[in-house]
């Protein structure tokens, strides 16, 4: 299991990311301050670090600047309200792999933690499946007994992550905070549009409705 820490001023959103890694199989930790995320890290005990900039004791940068000159080689993300170019060329060349700015999509996120990660562990599947339902992660496409299916971007994040938690049951809420971000709206019932469209797609029978609960693909 891949170790991720996460160094973030906003406890909402420390606790969002957290959730959303813990759910897609990530052993996480989080950081409060500056200085705890670099004795994290300067550990050695971490794949990878989700890092936000405005920590309460020093910036992010000054964080990396440690943590580089330690050793520590682990990938980082910086994860920041700072859009500025230069903020992005300034953390870029002091050792981040990579750079993204709030608001965000979880879904983003995430593809950009398996894509490091990848990168430093070897590859990951090219696609999901369950009994005849397969979904191909680089085309974005699903292909069921009948044929394939084109899908539009919530569809195709929502399929991965039912697939991922095959036979699990997903709340609306996991499923909102995964496929709409952080910062969505609990009374939505957008979730409940999405799934209607996906069983059209997909087949009617192979996401289950869990009364009270959520609902749970199993094949």
């Amino acid at each position: 299991m891949s170790r991720i820490l996460i160094a973030e001023d906003e406890e909402r959103i420390a606790s969002f990311v957290r959730k959303g890694l813990s759910a897609n199989g990530y052993a996480v930790t989080v950081a409060g301050t500056g200085g705890e995320a670099a004795d994290y890290a300067l550990t050695g005990g971490f794949d990878l670090m989700v890092l936000d900039i405005g920590l309460p004791d020093e910036d992010g940068f000054a964080v990396l600047q440690r943590v580089r000159r330690g050793g520590a080689q682990l990938p980082v993300i910086f994860l920041t309200a700072r859009a500025g170019v230069d903020d992005t060329v300034s953390g870029l060349e002091n050792g981040a792999d990579d750079y993204m700015t709030k608001p965000f999509r979880f879904e983003e996120l995430l593809a950009r933690v398996r894509l490091r990660i990848r990168s430093e562990r070897g590859p990951e599947p090219s696609s999901l499946a369950a009994g005849e339902l397969t979904l191909d992660l680089r085309t974005r496409r699903a292909a069921t007994g009948s044929g394939t299916v084109d899908l539009t971007a919530r569809e195709f994040a929502l399929l991965e992550l039912l697939l991922r938690h095959r036979d699990q049951v997903l709340s609306r809420q996991q499923i909102l905070s995964h496929v709409w971000g952080y910062d969505y709206d609990p009374g939505s019932n957008v979730v409940d549009v999405y799934i209607r469209a996906l069983r059209k797609k997909v087949g009617p029978e192979r996401i289950e409705t869990v009364r009270g609960m959520g609902y749970r693909l199993s094949c």
